[in-house]
């Protein structure tokens, strides 16, 4: 059975307190996720001082502010980080963050030691940072939110040129374009890379999140593939499950009535915890490519399929007509296909009506 890695997104719904992000593991580890991810950023490094929200930002927190003070409420120090990784730890869940600067790329791998990065939809065309991902020498999941085939291609590029290409080697659009057509970087990309089908808006339409996408990107790139989820409810990821989906992240939160961003495009705990539920369910429930009778319900063929019964008293010797057989339950007698080689054979007992037609 294929077990889908159900990443927990706690993002910045823990609204830059310590407290809220322990919690928020707890719940992940209660609802029985397999890693709980946050996000890692210095707010000064990420946006200038004009960036403004998105729409769905100013609506959510009811507040309209530039990008750079609203991400500065919600950092977490790198002392929390080291703190969480711990409890998280004791918990048995994984830790994950997401990276969205280069000095916290550099923290998440050579501090806190991870061995698998996720990048964000939003960094897939910052070709400098992707390639410092590549060179950190972890598993990689690459969110495809927002981008066309091509733009994935050249993600791919730059990541198959960091982890292929000597590290004094100029990295050039040429060169990772080389990289990635070579066997060499095909290789390297179907060993560290999975990618994440996504829609970025929150919440995202469903006449928008295209899940048939998942098995475009499976076979153009060859590589493994999951989904991002920002809709509303449990449907989406639990269907992308029974398309193929080997990764599900989803936005999970205390309380979608928080102040923030991100809450109300969460998953409260009850839900989180049922996503999960439904997801390990579905992959139960894919079983086999076999088709063929399942132990539990052999004990059930000859109570609902039907034999061949006497339709009214026969004498015995009597040729049967058709109106002297008719097919009922149970089905441990004489096979409805044989009711055809019965008609004109003679009885070779008396039978009342309903008797199991035995002819030996």
């Amino acid at each position: 059975m294929t077990v889908t890695l159900i990443i927990a997104e706690a993002g910045v719904n823990h609204n830059g307190s310590e407290d809220l992000a322990f919690k928020l593991v707890d719940v992940a580890c209660a609802a029985g996720a397999d890693v709980v991810k946050f996000q890692t950023f210095k707010a000064e490094k990420l946006v200038t001082a004009q960036a403004r929200q998105a729409d769905y930002q100013v609506h959510n927190t009811q507040r309209e502010e530039s990008q750079l003070s609203m991400l500065s409420r919600l950092e977490l120090s790198y002392e929390s980080h080291h703190k969480l990784m711990s409890y998280c730890h004791q918990s048995g869940i994984e830790f994950l963050s997401t990276a969205f600067d280069l000095t916290s790329l550099h923290f998440l791998v050579n501090e806190l030691g991870l061995s698998r990065l996720k990048i964000p939809s939003g960094e897939l065309t910052n070709a400098p940072l992707v390639l410092e991902y590549a060179r950190a020498g972890c598993q990689l999941i690459l969110s495809t939110g927002m981008a066309s085939e091509a733009e994935i291609e050249a993600a791919l590029g730059v990541i198959a040129y960091g982890l292929t290409a000597d590290t004094t080697s100029k990295p050039s659009r040429q060169a990772f374009d080389d990289a990635y057509h070579s066997m060499a970087g095909q290789k390297a990309l179907k060993n560290s890379v999975t990618l994440l089908h996504c829609t970025t808006e929150y919440p995202a339409p469903f006449d928008e999140i295209n899940l048939r996408a998942m098995d475009t990107m499976k076979s153009k790139f060859g590589l493994a593939t999951g989904y991002s989820d920002h809709s509303s409810g449990i449907s989406v990821p639990i269907a992308a499950v029974a398309r193929g989906a080997v990764v599900i992240e989803k936005h999970f939160t205390l309380d979608k009535n928080m102040d923030g961003p991100d809450h109300k495009a969460s998953l409260d705990p009850t839900e989180l915890s049922q996503m999960v539920k439904s997801i390990r369910e579905v992959e139960q429930a894919l079983g086999s490519h076999q088709k063929s009778p399942t132990p539990s319900e052999l004990k059930n063929k000859d109570i609902a399929r039907k034999s061949v019964v006497a339709a009214r008293e026969v004498p015995k010797g009597e040729v049967f007509s058709a109106a002297d057989l008719t097919t009922m339950r149970p089905g441990s007698g004489v096979s409805p296909y044989q009711y055809w080689e019965m008609l004109g054979r003679r009885a070779l007992r008396h039978y009342r009506a309903g008797d199991l037609i035995v002819e030996e």
